[in-house]
Parts: C-alpha cells; sequence; structure tokens
C-alpha cells in the first residue's frame, strides 16, 4: 500500500469519479466498501441537498469516501447571447411539440464564493473534498485542511497540476483528453494541449513530489496497471460505474452507453458552455459548427441543454441528453459498483502479475505509484 492510499484509508488504488447527476449515495458506498474511494458529485447541488447527500453515504458505509465540487469562473449573463442561442434551439423545441425556456438562468453556483457550501462541509467533515475547473481561494483551502479534510484537485496540463501543488493539496488527479465529461481545465478561453492520460500521468509524476491520481479512459484492471506502472498511486474510473445499477443515469442514457453509438464520441461546448466529452447523439450534432463565442457561459448554457433534454424525454426521445462518455466507452459493463470493484481489482492483480518484474524507477518511487516500495512521504 502506498502513501497516498494510506491517507485516503482505502485499499484498493480506485477511484470512483464524482460525476455530478449520476453518481449516488449508494454508488459511493458501494464502492468505498469494496475497498476503493466512492464518490460524491456535490458541485450541482445546494448545500442542505449535499449534506443530505453526505449523511447517506455515512448511513450505509463506515469507510472514507469523497465529495467534489466545481471551482468555475462564476457566469456573466449576457440576455443577447442566451437570447439568441434559444432561437437557434427554438426549432428543436418545436419539433419536440415543446416551447424553449424564455429566460436561461445560472442553474447552480461555483464552490469559489459559495459560503453555505463551505460553512455545511465544515460542519459534515467528509474525508475527502476533491475540486474541478480550479481551485477554491487560500482561505478556503486552510479552513478545509484545519477540519482534517484530504484535499484532491484535477489538473489537465503541468502548469494546473503545478498549481495544486503550490496549494498545498494531497494529491493530483490527471485528467486525460480521453476522459468522459466535463474538461477539468481552469480556464476554458485558453489553448488547451489535450493531453492523453499515459502521457500527462507521466509527466506529472516526473515533474511533481505530489501523489498522482490518474483518470481516462481506464475501463478495466488492464488499465489501471497499466498507469500504475507508469508511477501513478490510483486510478480514477467514472464511465466504467455509469451503467451500474447504483448510477442514477436514465435508461436511454444506460441504452446508448452500452449500445454501438459509445464508438463515437465527442469533445462539446454546445450542451453546457464548456468543452466535455459525450456520446455522439442528437444534442452534440447540432453543436456541430458551433462557434464557442455563440454559446453561453457555463452553467447558464446547461440551463437550455436541460430543459430541451426533458422535452425530448417527454416525446420519447433520449438522443438530446448529456451522455457524458470517455474515449473507451465501449468496455462498459452493467455490473454492481462492489461487483466491479472486485472485478477491477482481480484484472488488475492479474495484469500486475504479467508484467515483467523490474525495480521501480527512481521516477516511480518519486511519484508514490502502488507499484513503487511503499514509500513514506
Amino acid at each position: 500500500m502506498n502513501a497516498l492510499l494510506r491517507r485516503l484509508g482505502v485499499t484498493l488504488p480506485i477511484v470512483q469519479a464524482p460525476m455530478a447527476g449520476v453518481s449516488t449515495p449508494a454508488m459511493a458506498a458501494a464502492v468505498s466498501g469494496a475497498g476503493g474511494l466512492g464518490s460524491l458529485g456535490i458541485g450541482s447541488s445546494d448545500a442542505e441537498t449535499a449534506r443530505t447527500l453526505i449523511r447517506a453515504v455515512r448511513a450505509a458505509t463506515d469507510r472514507p469516501f469523497s465529495v467534489n465540487l466545481f471551482c468555475h469562473r462564476p457566469a456573466r449573463p449576457d440576455g443577447a447571447l442566451e437570447a439568441a442561442w434559444l432561437r437557434r434551439l427554438a426549432p428543436h423545441f418545436a419539433q419536440l411539440g415543446a416551447a424553449p425556456p424564455e429566460t436561461l438562468r445560472e442553474i447552480y453556483r461555483s464552490f469559489v464564493e459559495d459560503d453555505a457550501m463551505l460553512a455545511m462541509l465544515l460542519e459534515e467533515r467528509p474525508p475527502v473534498v476533491s475540486f474541478h475547473f480550479g481551485l477554491p481561494s487560500a482561505a478556503r483551502l486552510t479552513a478545509l485542511r484545519g477540519a482534517g479534510i484530504t484535499l484532491l484537485a484535477t489538473a489537465t496540463s503541468l502548469p494546473e497540476a503545478r498549481a495544486i501543488a503550490a496549494a498545498g493539496l494531497d494529491a493530483v488527479v490527471a485528467q486525460g483528453i480521453e476522459a468522459g465529461g466535463h474538461r477539468g481545465v481552469f480556464d476554458p478561453g485558453t489553448l488547451d494541449d489535450r493531453l492523453g492520460t499515459f502521457a500527462l500521468t507521466r509527466l506529472l509524476v516526473r515533474s511533481l513530489d505530489l501523489p498522482v491520481i490518474a483518470a481516462g479512459g481506464i475501463m478495466d484492471g488492464a488499465g489501471i496497471a497499466a498507469v500504475l506502472a507508469l508511477g501513478a498511486s490510483a486510478a480514477q474510473l467514472g464511465t466504467a460505474f455509469i451503467a451500474c445499477p447504483e448510477s442514477s443515469a436514465d435508461a436511454g442514457y444506460r441504452a446508448a452507453l452500452l449500445s454501438p453509438a459509445t464508438v463515437r464520441t465527442v469533445m462539446t461546448r454546445a450542451l453546457s458552455g464548456r468543452p466535455a466529452r459525450c456520446i455522439v447523439n442528437r444534442f452534440t450534432a447540432l453543436g456541430e459548427g458551433v462557434e464557442d463565442a455563440a454559446i453561453p457561459a457555463y452553467p447558464i448554457a446547461y440551463d437550455a441543454a436541460k430543459a430541451l433534454h426533458a422535452a425530448a424525454r417527454a416525446a420519447g426521445e433520449a438522443g438530446y441528453g448529456a451522455q457524458w462518455a470517455g474515449q473507451a466507452a465501449p468496455l462498459a459493463r452493467a455490473l454492481p459498483a462492489a461487483d466491479l470493484v472486485a472485478q477491477l481489482h482481480a484484472e488488475m492483480e492479474q495484469a500486475l502479475a504479467h508484467a515483467v518484474a523490474a525495480p521501480p524507477s527512481p521516477a516511480s518511487q518519486r511519484g508514490g505509484g502502488y507499484l513503487a516500495h511503499d514509500p513514506d512521504r
């Protein structure tokens, strides 16, 4: 067991990605109970809803778990842009026998300005808190750290990872371009190097004195073993858990995930206003060729997408949903979460047993990888 796993209080180097809107207390509890780190995505929840979710996990397991928060720049409303976006979507609403909303809202707040969420976290003290889209202020980090909470954050590049290390967090999640769902870039307006999971993981392991959790395109135990061999301390899997019965994914999403449609995923801003990888469907098609400047800010654009998806579902059409999935989605399995963790563990051990036995490299040891000689850091 490496230093990060001891810090997290888990026995397996398997982290279930938070996945707001898909992960549930039942899923997090099942994964944690099976030896991994279960997670809740509470970035789209208000403080009291998040409190209820945290307490539901605690009622189901005494094992550590994580909660994830969004740290995006708060949206700046633009009435003219939002009205133009709704006009663009109006024909699609009409085809479904519905009308678009009259206005769009910022449907949830960023943690960078959500004092109620911070107060709730300090009261509930979940074992682990992770951040996506950036970092909160130093004062918020200090408060959470003072409550004994382990802190993680997502990076898509070396500069972002260095900012995470400089802020004193306990580990970095290296999110490769293969990952499903929202890209964790701090500033979506800047150039994205679109690094793959393997390249990013190895780069961070070699460059930082901070444990790395590899994420993106990992769906089975062989994938976990591969990133551990690169020096990662653990692997984070999201798409792999969407088809689990504990997931809150709707029937259309599940059907798409377990269909041949998963051979094609696309990065799109059209759904939410931020780049995110989705199974190609009717909504991603309508976003093709649309300039970024024509799409409202995140998460205001998501309000329109959710309204169109609701209208489509009412009409029996599932193709307008946010069907987030990574590039290896065709490997998805519909297993109970605890069974999936056990299967992943067995596959990982089998892959490691077949790996060429060799002393760990200095870089692997520096990264605190699962294959390293159990360094105390």
